[in-house]
């Protein structure tokens, strides 16, 4: 009988999901010998065998390899001595990235003491994964920070549906609003080169898909532990290196068709300019919501998206103006 926890008691910690409904051993059992108290038992699962010595985990052996070894071989001889395992405390989430790091079917679930609790078999193991993914898709739209309500969202109430998305619409109708302000004082400089308006979307547009790329990077390392330290040079390289080469592939195009090189030039400036910025934000409110305690992934979506834009469309229309005049 499953002794796992109730996911009611402790919803998001690893031990929520831990099962002892599971083939166990002892470091000195041999492989015939825990086939045959196996064979004729029904377990919740049988994905890996715990191997423990007076309540302590000292090892893993998934059942590939339990049935690909001799039989007068130990549990000693043939487990993972060093297998995926955290503290039951552990956030949920962190549990699942864990035992996917280590490419293993099974998670190891361990107290203060190093005493075995469970294993989170390979079944939870895909509904944790699954919940985590409805909620950071809700919550990366500034809509919920729930996974049951992310999941009840379709269905909810016209009240509910606007509670929960009008604030976030309305931060978009400032920003939206700072925009066109933006664009007005540059207004002069439009109308003397209408040309310079066309691509005003375009700019914003590929800020928007860096930053959100960024996001969800930072994001996803932030809720398994990965520090912005680990992450902060590569994305700034790889926002930089990204708005080179677009900057570099939209020069030609531009000019082929709109024959102005310096719009052209301003334009792949911009670019350049726009995608690296884009990506920093992307990394610097994550990070700046995480350090002020809320969850990170509000400081995207929505948020990031009208800093990103305003941002986008000011260095445009300010390197316009120093290229084109």
């Amino acid at each position: 009988m499953s002794s796992a926890v109730s996911p009611v008691e402790i919803p998001t910690t690893a031990a929520a999901h831990a099962c002892r409904d599971v083939p166990t051993a002892e470091p000195g059992d041999t492989v015939a010998a825990v086939l045959a108290r196996i064979r004729g038992h029904l377990f919740a699962s049988v994905a890996v065998v715990v191997i423990c010595e007076e309540q302590r985990l000292v090892g893993l052996l998934t059942i590939e390899n339990l049935l690909a070894a001799q039989d007068d071989y130990t549990m000693a001889q043939v487990m993972d001595p060093d297998p995926p395992m955290v503290v039951g405390d552990e956030d949920q989430e962190r549990a699942v990235w864990e035992a996917l790091r280590h490419n293993e079917p099974g998670l190891a679930v361990i107290d203060a003491d190093h005493h075995w609790v469970g294993v989170i078999p390979p079944q939870r193991l895909l509904s944790v994964l699954l919940e985590e993914h409805d909620e950071d898709v809700a919550r990366l739209s500034g809509y919920l920070a729930s996974t049951a309500g992310a999941r009840s969202a379709s269905t909810e109430s016209v009240a509910l549906r606007l509670w929960h998305r009008l604030p976030w619409l309305l931060v978009g109708l400032i920003g939206s609003m700072l925009a066109a302000g933006l664009v007005d004082a540059f207004q002069s400089q439009l109308e003397r080169q209408v040309l310079l308006a066309f691509f005003i979307p375009a700019i914003v547009y590929l800020a928007d898909a860096v930053g959100t790329q960024t996001e969800a990077l930072v994001i996803r390392g932030l809720s398994v532990g990965v520090g912005i330290k680990r992450i902060l040079w590569r994305e700034a390289v790889t926002g930089l290196l990204i708005g080179a080469i677009v900057a570099a592939v939209a020069y030609p195009i531009t000019l082929l068709f709109w024959h102005d090189a310096a719009v052209s030039l301003s334009v792949s400036l911009s670019l350049l300019a726009a995608c690296s910025v884009a990506a920093a934000v992307a990394m610097v409110l994550p990070w700046s919501f995480s350090k002020l305690g809320i969850d990170p992934a509000f400081g995207s979506g929505p948020l990031a998206t009208v800093i990103q834009d305003l941002i986008s469309i000011f260095v445009y229309l300010t390197v316009s103006a120093v290229v084109v005049g």
